[in-house]
């Protein structure tokens, strides 16, 4: 069975008739439009109905358009200068309706002839109970020429400039139209296989096509919108998940074949606490993963403070124990700093050098841990992108853990696993939970792992709303919290264009907490962006060690500060900020053993949706939960932390609405990857042929 898209699908769109050399330029630029099929799959956004026409007597004011045909009666201009208009009666069987036009009426008048039939299409107003057509489309009638149309009229997105050369959304029809008169079923051959729509019977991709055009009715062109969406979510799915087939057969990874002395002491004698039954269940998929023989590539999920470092530290041991190093990267230099002192004290009874690297590591200190690297003595690696530089060589790298993936690139990420002769595992760790629609479209390639439970004795942040007036009283509770030796942040937006308006508001703030709480009865920590690195670093840890009882701060302090003595989290014109930021925010507090708060201050009249987050705010903790309530409320694209991918760019579907599609393409995808993994057989070769025509074969080599 050969099968391509056809020739003629692939022709430059400067031949197809109607379009020429200047206008095709334009197509290209202002709608990535440069081939047939790219024409072809330029969808309509909506349709109108001309398929109906509409007795004047029965129109009503809660039809929005409306088609009528009969005859002009009377043409006539009435009012002078700016109230002018042309004003004109037409008739049917059952009544009359008045039509007018407030601009090109000079022209308008010359098209109509009283006594002639027309065919009038337009939106419906009604004046004075009776109703109106202002400014319609007007159609002139033959005699003996069939009034209504044979399907719905699509509406194209089009463009300004485009519209200035005659390329509006009619044009783009009449241009479709003559492609599709041009090409025949054969051009538009089906590529899912005949398991696939036995499993999900749907209209075929010809007749989709036309369908969706040009539908006979709303009930066919929702049919056609269907099948394409399915075929979008199927097509990215199958990627996907032959991309992890295709790893997981032939990436060769290295093997840690036993567990040893090193994981067997920490968890009999280190363990600060039982391990939960998630994270229990995450390190069994990461030792069957290890033992393999493939590069592990796992993603693994866990709200804030759910134990994610001690599986990474864990699944680090277990490197160590069969003879390999560990390191582990992260996207801030205070953040490196926290992960190595808390493994530091993890591992303090335990005889394994662990090292730091940052970019103000001193050299002489660089030099000596270059060494301890390359020669296998130092096992454990705590650092930032320093990790990267080409002068740090590890003799036998075996796992990579990596902190807040979304803060790395691809290449930074691939530069790190390459300084090993066979590829290590990943680990790559995030605390912003990711809805599951787009853990499958995104992440699809990495598998996953989640961490649903927060260690025992953890005991719930309470979050609560107030609003400006509220203002002394929570400055009251905040006294009350520093009375009892306890730490508080307090936390301002950067909201607006400038970063001097950013700036301005801040220190207006910062006074206001000094106002509240003066020197030297307490002392304030500041932190912003225009500050110095060295200062910010010196500000934070004045917090982190105690010196300071609040810290002022943008949302600088999102990723990573760990002060288990905050207990209280004050965030000021909450309204301004996300879902997942103000959960990231809340995650900062609640790290210790004492009840924790997290207070969200608004002005008093805010808006819907901000008033929707609050609310989602204040009724749950579960950062899953605020994932998907972010994904309905703010749609994929705004989704802070999701890869700038083609996962998610759609022409038509979306993994907010069609998330029932989606979990069904992807059932499927899982399936036809398992039974038939390089889609050798017969009936697999059309799709296989698609997926090599439209990306030249995926690069199974490269992590993303």
């Amino acid at each position: 069975m050969h099968f391509s898209t056809s020739l003629k699908l692939q022709s430059p769109i400067e031949y197809l008739k109607g379009v020429g050399p200047l206008r095709a330029d334009l197509l290209k630029k202002e709608l990535s439009i440069f081939t047939f099929e790219d024409l072809l799959f330029h969808f309509p956004f909506r349709y109108i109905d001309r398929t109906k026409i509409s007795a004047i007597q029965s129109l009503r004011p809660e039809m929005d358009f409306a088609q009528v045909a009969g005859v002009v009666l009377q043409v006539e201009v009435v009012g002078q200068r700016a109230g002018k208009r042309l004003v004109v009666q037409l008739k049917d069987n059952s009544g009359i309706i008045e039509l007018a036009w407030f601009k090109g009426i000079n022209w308008v008048q010359k098209q109509l002839v009283v006594g002639q039939s027309y065919l009038i299409f337009g939106r419906l107003s009604f004046f004075n109970g009776r109703p109106q057509f202002v400014h319609p489309e007007v159609e002139k009638l033959e005699s003996g020429q069939s009034l209504e149309k044979n399907h719905l009229e699509p509406v194209y997105s089009t463009t300004e400039k485009l519209k200035a050369k005659g390329l509006g959304g009619r044009q783009l029809a009449k241009l479709t139209e003559n492609l599709l008169l041009q090409l025949q079923s054969s051009d538009l051959p089906e590529i899912l296989p005949p398991t696939i729509l036995a499993a999900h019977p749907m209209i075929g991709r010809w007749e989709g096509i036309c369908q969706l055009h040009f539908p006979r009715n709303t009930a066919l062109s929702n049919k056609a919108r269907e099948r394409f969406k399915f075929e979008e979510l199927f097509v990215a799915q199958l990627r996907t998940q032959l991309l992890r087939s295709q790893r997981h057969r032939y990436s060769a990874g290295v093997v840690f074949e036993k567990v040893g002395h090193y994981f067997n002491s920490f968890y009999e004698s280190c363990l600060p606490f039982e391990l939960t039954g998630a994270q229990k269940r995450v390190l069994k998929e990461i030792r069957i993963d290890t033992a393999k023989g493939r590069q592990m590539n796992r993603l693994l999920q866990g709200d804030v403070g759910s134990g994610k470092t001690i599986v990474a530290l864990l699944a680090m041991l277990l490197a160590v124990d069969n003879d390999y190093q560990a390191c582990i990267m992260v996207p801030t230099e205070i953040l490196a700093q926290q992960h190595f002192h808390s493994l530091q004290s993890l591992l303090e009874k335990m005889d394994l050098p662990l090292a730091l690297l940052t970019g103000s590591t001193k050299t002489a200190e660089r030099k000596k841990i270059a060494q301890a690297l390359e020669s296998g003595e130092l096992k454990l690696l705590v650092g930032t992108h320093a990790l990267i530089e080409e002068t740090v060589q590890f003799k036998k790298l075996g796992l990579v853990v990596i902190d807040e993936q979304h803060r790395f690139g691809v290449e930074q990420r691939a530069r790190l696993w390459k300084k090993a002769k066979v590829p290590p595992h990943i680990l790559v760790m995030t605390a912003t939970p990711i809805p599951r629609t787009l853990a499958m479209t995104a992440y699809g390639d990495l598998d996953s792992s989640i961490i649903d439970e927060l260690p025992p004795g953890r005991i719930p942040i309470k979050t609560v709303h107030r609003t400006d007036k509220d203002r002394s009283r929570v400055m009251e509770f905040i006294r009350d919290e520093i009375a009892k030796g306890r730490q508080a942040y307090v936390i301002y937006p950067l909201i607006e264009e400038s970063a001097k308006l950013d700036y301005e508001n801040l220190m207006k703030g910062y006074e206001e907490v000094k106002a509240f709480f003066p020197e030297p009865k307490y002392w304030i920590s500041m932190v912003h962006g225009r500050q110095p690195a060295v200062q910010k670093e010196t500000n934070m840890q004045r917090f982190v060690q105690g010196d300071t009882q609040i810290m002022v701060a943008t949302t600088v302090i999102e990723v990573g500060v760990n002060v288990p003595n905050a207990t209280v989290m004050l965030i000021e014109s909450a309204e301004k900020f996300g879902l997942s930021q103000l959960h990231q925010l809340r995650g900062r507090v609640g790290r210790g053993a004492e009840k924790s708060y997290c207070i969200l201050l608004t002005s008093s009249g805010i808006g819907r949706d901000a008033s929707e987050r609050i609310k989602i705010m204040t009724q749950t903790t579960s950062g899953f939960e605020i994932a998907e309530k972010d994904l309905e409320l703010r749609g994929p694209g705004e989704i802070e932390g999701t890869r700038q991918s083609g996962a998610l760019q759609f022409r038509l579907a979306s993994i907010v609405e069609d998330r029932q599609l989606l979990e069904k393409a992807r059932d499927l995808a899982e399936q036809l990857a398992e039974n038939d993994p390089s889609l050798s057989k017969l009936e697999n070769q059309p799709l296989l042929q698609f997926l090599q025509q439209r990306k030249g074969m995926v690069n199974w080599g490269k992590i993303s």
